[in-house]
């Protein structure tokens, strides 16, 4: 007759299955609280460097740009949705320096202009009251914002390859290709305005180049600028042979020569400043 032993217990651990529920808490107001950290973080952060500068602080105050101050702090969360907070601050003020070149040359020249005004996604205008007095100035003034804002760009790459901060440098590279881009010589951009003062009929050929541009990188700025450029150049068009029109229009050679050779090393600079700061996305 066999003899019964006692159960042994296994060598390896046994876990028990946790129970289930069977329903999981929500808690809608956690993505609400997300959301509000979102957008308060780049208006924070600029807070904070506004207060910690404060002569920047006066010095947007004392030149009345509380409009541009807020519409700053709405475009910096717009930008933050996209590229996080920190890039979005320097995005911000990177736009903001180049503006400031187009300001700094409109008073420069006496002519009334409003301070830099934000819209999200579609960059920065700065408004005038009247138009310079001719192509040649009108042309100082469209390259002024470039200049500066390239060399805005070129602070932040130097200080990017200085701490080894790829933020920066990044940083740098969209600042040269946001100017670049406004050198399309194309109005209302930069490089159109600046073509007034070479030859009027080169906006036909930006004007074309964008239509190229939009067909194979179909993009909603791209369009807008487009449809704005072609209203514009229409416009001028029909008001070539007026007195005044011819009058604006008239140049002389050295300022065409400055004008031409001012935009194209800019453009061949910020070419190569791009190549320089481009890195490569690891994924």
């Amino acid at each position: 007759m066999s003899q019964l032993t006692p159960r042994q217990e296994p060598d390896y651990p046994i876990y028990e299955p946790e129970p289930v529920r069977d329903y999981e808490p929500i808690h809608p107001e956690s993505r609400w609280r997300d959301l509000g950290r979102k957008l308060l973080a780049p208006i924070i952060a600029l807070g904070a460097l506004l207060a910690k500068f404060k002569a920047v602080a006066f010095a947007i105050f004392k030149f009345k740009v509380f409009a541009t101050s807020a519409t700053m702090l709405v475009s910096v969360a717009a930008y933050a949705w996209i590229w996080g907070w920190k890039f979005a601050v320097g995005f911000v003020l990177l736009m903001l320096v180049h503006e400031m070149g187009h300001v700094l040359e409109l008073r420069r020249q006496g002519v009334p202009a409003s301070a830099p005004l934000f819209i999200p996604f579609m960059g920065a205008v700065v408004g005038m009251k009247q138009m310079p007095h001719d192509a040649w100035r009108e042309a100082q003034v469209a390259l002024a914002g470039p200049i500066l804002g390239s060399i805005g760009a070129l602070v932040v790459w130097g200080i990017g390859e200085w701490t080894g901060s790829d933020l920066l440098i990044a940083l740098a590279f969209t600042g040269f290709f946001l100017n670049l881009f406004n050198l399309l010589p194309v109005v209302p951009l930069d490089g159109g305005r600046a073509m007034a003062a070479v030859h009027p009929a080169i906006w036909g050929i930006g004007l074309a180049a964008l239509v190229g541009l939009a067909f194979w990188h179909p993009n909603p700025i791209l369009i807008l600028v487009l449809v704005l450029g072609g209203l514009e150049l229409w416009r001028r068009w029909q008001a070539r042979k007026t007195p005044e029109s011819a009058a604006y229009y008239r140049v002389k050679p050295w300022q065409r020569l400055a004008v031409g050779g001012t935009y194209i090393a800019l453009a061949a600079f910020l070419a190569v400043a791009m190549t320089a700061t481009h890195l490569e996305r690891h994924f």
